[in-house]
């Protein structure tokens, strides 16, 4: 599979999204529910409520060729990285969710091992939008080239795939396409993130409270805590090793934390 056309099933239902979501029940397990995932759906960046002339968002996609322009990223990034095949969603982003816009200019996305979905606006560019391809289609690949089971994942295990996707994208695009959050902090204020909360806390399982907090850097933990040590783990052993993206993706994360642990 490849780019699903969600283009048509939104000029038919942009205005009810959970009748949207019923067109995505095949893709999940038969006990999940529409609402269920258009709630799921919505935590991660997907409109919530309809906009007044929604429809014009989705022509506005369709006029630049979007769908078209993933599908090319798609093609790229499975044969560069040796990915798997799996079918891609694009939806309207919710323009209302001011973190959103913040942290990473409106857009965002979710990937499963077995799917991925790319919430965007008008606003942003197909520069942006193949930058966060980048980003979630690595998480794709991740997931299928290490051989740990994502539901055993800990700490240490996510904010490594995230500081993969985001090393992803500066290799592919530059500094510039990052995430804001990659330059919140300075390398030596990143060593003190990583020694005293991630390292301490890297076998934090998903399900544990804190594994979020310092991933996200919620209550009095630092702002996307997890997420900049992620980034500056993985950039640190490319440069430490002289290696690329594609050379990581099976790689433990206990032994890309190796040579920082170490310094």
């Amino acid at each position: 599979m490849s780019v699903v056309r969600t283009d048509k099933w939104l000029l038919d239902t942009y205005d009810n999204p959970v009748e949207l979501c019923k067109k995505l029940k095949s893709y999940f397990d038969e006990n999940v529910s529409a609402s269920d995932i258009h709630q799921h759906m919505v935590m991660h960046g997907m409109y919530h409520q309809p906009r007044e002339n929604g429809t014009k968002l989705i022509k506005a996609l369709q006029k630049r060729n979007i769908w078209k322009l993933v599908e090319q990223e798609e093609k790229a990034l499975q044969t560069e990285w040796d990915g798997p095949d799996i079918p891609i969603f694009i939806l309207p982003a919710d323009a209302d969710n001011r973190q959103l816009r913040q942290e990473l200019n409106g857009k965002s996305g979710l990937t499963f091992s077995d799917k991925l979905f790319l919430f965007i606006t008008e606003d942003n560019t197909d520069k942006e939008i193949r930058a966060l391809f980048t980003h979630e289609y690595n998480h794709a690949c991740r997931l299928a080239k290490y051989s740990k089971k994502e539901a055993d994942y800990v700490l240490l295990d996510t904010v490594i795939l995230e500081g993969l996707a985001e090393n992803a994208v500066r290799e592919r695009f530059g500094k510039h396409y990052t995430a804001n959050w990659t330059s919140y902090y300075s390398n030596v204020r990143l060593e003190r993130i990583s020694r005293n909360l991630v390292l301490p806390n890297q076998n934090a399982p998903k399900s544990s409270r804190i594994h979020l907090q310092i991933l996200y850097g919620l209550g009095f933990y630092p702002k996307m805590a997890g997420y900049c040590a992620g980034y500056y783990f993985v950039k640190h052993y490319m440069e430490s090793n002289d290696l690329n993206l594609k050379d990581l993706l099976h790689v433990p994360s206990q032994k890309i934390i190796e040579k920082t642990d170490e310094t």
